[in-house]
């Protein structure tokens, strides 16, 4: 039996194209938003009507004795109603069409808030507002009782859920995969400067937006032995020993933007199928109750910590968990639509994000194998034209391995069939590259005792794409160059997007406004319309109400810090931020000095002439990440030194946000001023945070990496403020030998914030971070160059400063920004996956 790595399972070449080249090709022939009106209009009677019964026969209370729980529950199921309609309309439509369907599989999806969301989707905001007033409440108020979701981290899961809106407004049958965690990412208190970790109980409130579906459950085996078994010619496979869960899925509806689509978010929740009431009866409670819960941890927690075995294995099992699950669903759906698998890969595309839900590739191999009949050479066209993949790192230090041994224990069918498919794809390999054990090594799925995930994923996927050009370029000529050169027409690229409609036009509303007044509101079906703000570039009057909805933003998040945080900042005050994940390479320990750099200047000249300035930090650092903590303190530090001072605080105010979530981007975005996406060139993918600070004015301080690169072409050279290393200056750095310490002892200004790192800031000595930076402990000394970047980094501010100086410039540049940044529509990247990767039709 042959394995077939070549034309068979490649997409057209034709999708290679540019990605500029795409960039603004959003489906013109869609239909336009009043072409599609919600199916009937829905007014306040219907609406009191409704919340009413539901407050009546779920909570027992009339609207006047109602509390704001049960207000906001009663309105939550109102929208339901009103969703489940549609959703049962698009499915039939769905089911009549019998075109293809995609699955995006996900270990996160970064959801937020759903009730705002929907009104708005629906139309229907204004209507629930005066529904719930004439109750005596108030529909803001009803917004902030529901908690964020708590189903992602940062952007990898912020990304699946903007794709899941885009998929929903454009109408492509898209249906999202993941867990539903009970606890989510964790919630951050920081104490004293020091992250602490809390549970984030999101489900009081976020489960009312679940529908759980109990006939559809499966079950998921885990650990065993495998048996083969041989009758003639017909193999098969059993199993003994097997320890068995039950995913029990729950359905998120999401609303597309008066389009009439309802696509479906499907979360596994984990239990046990039974309970032993012989052992509970004799008095053995412990032992009784040990395997329902062994089974139920699997979807407790969102990235339980894998420092420990304990952690691997728990993270192994969630991600097999998830896409045996989602297979078995996927498989019966498709059966009880077509009865045969024979056409799987016309109708059905399965898309891996990240290498998390790689898993999918053997288990929808063994369902084929073990479960329909299939041969080798037959399923495996079957799966490798069917699955594509999503790579988001850089670096090949995160590049997600198994250690074998713990995966053949915990999957022993799953590795036999992951150790075929490693036997094939070597023995293809050695035709490229005959003898060259270490190359194939390298490219092999199991090699020194480990599984390598992205490896399975490249060798079997379709299709292959990276989140930003220059990331897709690192993976063809760095990450995974071998594999690019053996199999190019597998590469492409698709850049990132972001759901436009919810981060401009609900989370800014004034500036949605005035954007109306301006253009129209054709930008909301298709974000390329915001290049007509261009025409308003040079209009005082336009630029000033543009300067009048930041300063007024400003305030509300002001409002917002100081009921949040406790702390007064100035809404004069220029509001640079720094919100993403805490990581290293995303460099807030760079923000960080440039900020004690202006504290020992200030210090040596409090008349030095310098606007007021309110630093803004927003980041969650993983629970067993050390350095990352460390930063976190550091920032807090200076927070704590400057305050101290009355002088200097009335020019330096640092806030580090406690429990960054979506609920408070939307807050934070409108308001900034300076972005900052200052990650060492070559390190960030691509990013989305830089993308909708862009799209609400904001300036971007950055440097040549991730999305940056492609912001930096759209916006021009004088409306982005870019600084710092290249990633090909950073590669020759590397090479030629990189030497922090003399940067240390040239640069004055680097030194004397170094230093006072070392003396002491807000009564803690930081010396972990300048041992960490100058080579005093072990490990490779500042890698991700922070002192190469500093000098360049310093200047880029005081640039940035003359700039604000000229009010009528620095508003033409946020205008230029928001008209530049329709290219990173969600609307868009989704398109791509789906005319490009997917052949996937929208449905009319």
């Amino acid at each position: 039996m042959k394995m077939y790595f070549t034309d068979n399972q490649s997409p057209d070449t034709g999708r290679r194209s540019s990605v500029i080249s795409t960039l603004l090709k959003i489906r013109h022939d869609k239909k336009k938003e009043a072409d599609i009106p919600m199916r009937a209009a829905y007014n306040k009677v219907q609406a009191k009507t409704n919340v009413q019964t539901k407050l009546e026969c779920h909570f027992g209370v009339t609207p006047s004795r109602a509390t704001p729980e049960q207000m906001y529950n009663a309105v939550a199921m109102a929208v339901q109603d009103i969703l489940s309609v549609q959703r049962r309309e698009w499915t039939e439509k769905q089911n009549r069409s019998k075109g293809k369907t995609a699955y995006y599989l996900c270990m996160e999806f970064l959801m937020g808030r759903s009730l705002k969301n929907h009104l708005f989707n629906l139309g229907v905001t204004e209507v629930f507002a005066d529904c719930v007033k004439d109750f005596g409440f108030d529909l803001d108020d009803l917004f902030e009782l529901e908690p964020d979701a708590g189903l992602g981290n940062g952007g990898l899961g912020r990304l699946a859920a903007c794709f899941l809106d885009a998929a929903a407004g454009l109408r492509y049958p898209l249906y999202g995969y993941s867990i539903r965690y009970d606890y989510g990412i964790f919630r951050q208190k920081v104490v004293d400067g020091w992250q602490t970790e809390l549970p984030d109980f999101w489900l009081p409130g976020g489960e009312v937006w679940l529908t759980p579906r109990p006939d559809e459950a499966v079950t998921v085996g885990f650990d065993g032995e495998i048996k083969d078994e041989w009758n003639g010619n017909r193999h098969s496979v059993s199993y003994s020993g097997q320890h068995v869960v039950t995913a029990l899925p729950y359905d998120m509806m999401i609303s597309g933007y008066k389009s009439g689509a309802v696509g479906v978010l499907r979360l596994w929740s984990a239990r046990s199928p039974s309970f032993d009431i012989g052992l509970f009866n004799q008095g053995d409670y412990m032992h009784a109750i040990e395997e329902s819960a062994m089974a139920e941890v699997i979807s407790k927690v969102l990235y339980p910590s894998d420092n420990h075995i304990e952690g691997k294995s728990l993270r192994l099992r969630q991600q097999y968990f998830l896409v045996s699950a989602s297979m078995q669903d996927i498989i019966r759906k498709h059966m009880e639509r077509y009865g045969t698998l024979n056409n799987l890969t016309d109708k059905v595309a399965i898309h891996i994000n990240e290498t998390h839900p790689a898993l999918c590739i053997p288990e929808l191999m063994r369902i084929l194998l073990d479960e329909h009949g299939y041969e080798w050479d037959a399923a495996w066209s079957i799966v490798t034209k069917t699955t594509a993949y999503t790579n988001h790192t850089v670096m090949h230090e995160a590049l997600e391995v198994w250690p074998e041994d713990l995966f053949q224990r915990m999957l022993p069918r799953i590795y036999q069939i992951a150790h075929e498919i490693n036997e094939r794809l070597c023995k293809h390999l050695w035709i490229y590259y005959p003898g060259d054990w270490a190359k194939i090594a390298s490219m092999a799925i199991i090699s020194y005792g480990q599984i390598h995930m992205a490896n399975l994923c490249i060798a079997c996927c379709h299709t292959v794409n990276g989140v930003s050009t220059i990331h897709s370029n690192i993976i063809k000529t760095s990450l995974f160059a071998d594999y690019a050169r053996t199999f190019p027409e597998k590469f492409t690229n698709v850049t990132n997007g972001i759901a436009h409609r919810r981060w401009l036009a609900e989370s800014n509303p004034q500036l949605a406004g005035l954007i109306r007044e301006l253009i129209g509101n054709a930008y909301l079906t298709d974000a390329g319309q915001l290049s007509k703000l261009r025409a308003y570039a040079d209009d005082p009057a336009v630029l000033e109400r543009l300067a009048k909805i930041k300063r007024a933003n400003k305030a509300r998040m002001a409002d917002y810090i100081k009921k949040a945080e406790g702390i007064t900042v100035d809404p004069d005050s220029i509001f640079d931020v720094q919100v993403k994940r805490l990581h290293e390479y995303k460099r807030q320990l760079l923000n960080a000095l440039h900020i004690l750099h202006l504290y020992n200047r200030l210090k040596s000249d409090p008349q030095l002439d310098i606007p007021p300035q309110t630093f803004l930090f927003g980041a969650k650092a993983a629970p067993g990440y050390l350095m990352a903590k460390y930063i976190i303190r550091l920032i807090c530090s200076i927070a704590k030194e400057v305050d101290s001072d009355p002088v200097i605080s009335q020019k330096l105010k640092i806030v580090f946000l406690e429990d960054y979530r979506v609920t408070m981007a939307e807050a934070l975005m409108p308001a900034a001023e300076i972005s900052e996406q200052i990650s060492l060139a070559g390190t960030e993918a691509s990013g989305t945070g830089n993308m909708k600070l862009m799209i609400n004015g904001a300036i971007t301080i950055g440097t040549l990496d991730g999305a940056n690169v492609e912001m930096h072409e759209a916006v021009g050279d004088e409306n982005i403020l870019i600084f710092g290393l290249h990633a090909d200056e950073v590669d020759q750095l590397h090479a030629r030998g990189y030497s922090p310490t003399a940067y240390y002892h040239n640069n004055a200004d680097l030194r004397a914030a170094l230093d006072r790192l070392n003396g002491g800031i807000g009564g803690i000595r930081h010396t972990e971070i300048s041992n960490s930076l100058i080579g005093r402990g072990s490990g490779q000394a500042d890698p991700y160059m922070v002192l190469a970047d500093f000098a360049s980094y310093c200047g880029i501010h005081e640039e940035a400063l003359k700039r604000y100086a000229d009010p009528a410039q620095w508003n033409r540049m946020s205008l230029l920004n928001i008209a530049s940044a329709g290219i990173f529509s969600a609307d868009r990247a989704l398109t791509e996956y789906a005319q490009r990767i997917w052949n996937l039709e929208a449905m009319d």
